[in-house]
């Protein structure tokens, strides 16, 4: 029998897809699963046409494997990634290639990076977009790990990756350790906010505006081709349209309690350990937090009173200010994704590469969309861009939206509709365009209580001072520092 090209160990969904577009490409793949009925079954089954080798043990599925052996784990994350490798690695030798496709936390990546190195195997912890179409039609692929292992991946990887209309693979190194995880894991917590903010569009849109499924279908499908064109517009008309067989709007039996995997989170615990301002996406994990709740809202919603406003201006006029708000929010969302990835890249000594990143996001993933095309120009124009607010494609459209941007968030408030993702990017935008923000009072207030000290706008930076406020305290002061 021919030895396979590639091994996948796990076949949920996305190892199943991502077997089927290997061999579509002309690889031959061995698989293998912990429960071995379904190797079978896939093999009888979706894989029956296809150059794919079923096997029952790790051993088995090493010994089909072509050398250096190439490897890819599509199981859950964490303890049970590190229990998949150990299986494996009696069977392996130098210079074989172990690849994590999973959603891995990125330190977890770093340290199997080093951990598989010191046995001679190469390890990529891959982040890998786009669902169950993206998997078996072309994902968006982003590796990192050990460099020695991309040169033997790369031509799989490559060639079943999506491709931009330049016909460019959304696939490249990101960098070393966990950097693939990570740009993987801020994906993920830019698609929370996306999600989040076209949630609240549509509550509007339902609530404030009384409009029907059909209406909001219209809209959404317009949206699409203009400057919000993405996946996840096209998918939410598509939703707002579908019927079930009973011809009941499927999106009104869905009950309001969403659930999260992880990486949105892991996202925000990144941002607060950087120090980075991650407003629009941790409101979106703690959305999420909220809806799950339902039975305390269900109660809450007996007792606690809101305003009795209805909206009665112009309709179709609050729809357009409703395009321009979420395309500004989704803006700022992206934006403080790439501040987050600049802060650990600098702080990991990464180098990403930010525009290439743009790329690897444009086809394939969940939040590709077409002014990704815009973030690519930015950074190759301005590598060093410190935010993409500041480069003058991203100035002009936030100017262009703002008045709108506003108005929907006045509105919201006016009529007692949620918005938490939407007025925290507003928010953000407007403290990150204040020369002066109330920090001074805060540090006061530090100094008062606790003697933490502050600076002053007539000294230099760096030198600190601590007032003796109510003419009791004495002239010792804290340590200045920064968790």
């Amino acid at each position: 029998m021919p030895k396979a090209d590639i091994g996948l160990i796990g076949l949920a969904v996305m190892g199943e897809n991502l077997v089927l577009n290997m061999a579509n490409h002309g690889y031959t793949v061995a698989v293998y699963n912990r429960t071995t009925s379904k190797v079978d079954d896939f093999i009888s089954r979706r894989a029956s046409d296809k150059a794919v080798i079923g096997t029952h043990s790790f051993e088995q599925l090493c010994s089909s494997l072509k050398s250096p052996r190439r490897a890819m784990i599509m199981v859950k994350a964490g303890a049970t990634v590190d229990n998949v490798i150990a299986s494996l690695l009696p069977f392996l030798e130098p210079g074989d290639v172990v690849i994590d496709g999973g959603n891995s936390e990125y330190p977890d990546s770093m340290r199997r990076t080093k951990e598989l190195a010191q046995k001679g195997i190469l390890f990529i912890g891959a982040g890998v977009s786009g669902g169950e179409e993206g998997a078996l039609n072309g994902p968006s692929i982003m590796p990192g790990g050990n460099p020695e292992a991309w040169p033997v991946i790369k031509p799989v990887f490559q060639m079943i990756a999506a491709k931009t209309d330049q016909g460019e693979p959304c696939c490249d190194w990101v960098g070393n350790g966990g950097a693939g995880h990570f740009v993987k894991m801020v994906h993920n917590g830019i698609e929370y906010g996306d999600m989040q903010m076209i949630s609240e569009t549509y509550q509007m849109m339902r609530d404030g505006l009384g409009m029907s499924n059909e209406e909001m279908h219209e809209v959404f499908a317009r949206w699409n081709t203009g400057v919000l064109d993405s996946y996840l517009i096209e998918i939410t008309a598509d939703i707002l349209a579908y019927r079930d067989e009973d011809g009941n709007a499927t999106i009104d039996l869905i009950l309001d309690k969403a659930g999260q995997k992880g990486t949105g989170k892991w996202t925000v615990m990144s941002a607060l350990d950087a120090g980075q301002p991650l407003t629009s996406i941790a409101e979106a994990v703690f959305a999420r937090c909220l809806s799950a709740i339902k039975d305390e809202r269900i109660a809450a919603s007996k007792v606690l009173d809101g305003p009795n406003e209805k909206f009665e201006g112009d309709r179709d006029a609050l729809v357009d200010d409703l395009e321009q708000a979420l395309y500004a929010s989704k803006l700022v969302s992206y934006a403080q994704g790439y501040q987050l990835m600049r802060a650990i890249s600098d702080d990991k000594d990464w180098h990403l590469d930010y525009g290439a990143i743009a790329l690897m996001w444009s086809g394939g993933c969940i939040i590709r969309s077409a002014f990704l095309g815009n973030i690519r120009d930015a950074f190759n124009t301005n590598p060093s861009q410190t935010n993409l607010l500041l480069d003058p494609f991203f100035e002009k459209a936030i100017k262009n939206a703002q008045s709108s941007w506003r108005r929907v968030v006045a509105t919201a408030a006016t009529l007692g509709i949620p918005m938490p993702a939407i007025s925290a990017a507003l928010a953000y935008y407007d403290g990150y365009r204040i020369e002066r923000l109330p920090a001074n009072l805060l540090q006061a207030q530090r100094d008062f209580f606790g003697a933490h000290t502050y600076e002053r706008v007539d000294k230099p930076r760096g030198e600190f001072f601590h007032t003796n406020w109510t003419g009791r305290g004495g002239t010792t002061s804290s340590t200045t520092y920064d968790v």
